[in-house]
């Protein structure tokens, strides 16, 4: 499995408001996606980051999914341009069934 990272860092001028509409309206685009196991919308109102967590089948279909249009795209959606880092899992806990 191969986890992404993809962080949105605001100077002062971080919207809440604006990062959890493009969440709200992108989730559903993500339901079901090939390849995709999970994807995590999550923001840091402290520290004026927005950061989303991908965790793919492979890094084959992770790569494939961020293009350079899509990084345009988020860019728009997001105000700023994204930082994406690649890591490896090495082992992955999901208690979501108990």
């Amino acid at each position: 499995m191969i986890g992404v990272n993809v962080t949105f860092a605001y100077d002062n001028d971080f919207d809440r408001a604006r990062v959890i509409s493009v969440a709200e309206k992108a989730r559903g685009t993500f339901e079901g996606m090939p390849g995709l196991q999970f994807k995590f919308f999550t923001f840091d109102e402290e520290h004026h980051r927005a950061t989303n967590f991908y965790v793919w089948d492979s890094k084959d279909a992770a790569e494939g999914f961020f293009s350079d249009e899509l990084r345009e795209r988020v860019t728009g959606l997001y105000g700023v341009a994204p930082t994406i880092d690649f890591v490896e899992i090495a082992q992955m806990v999901d208690n979501s069934a108990s």
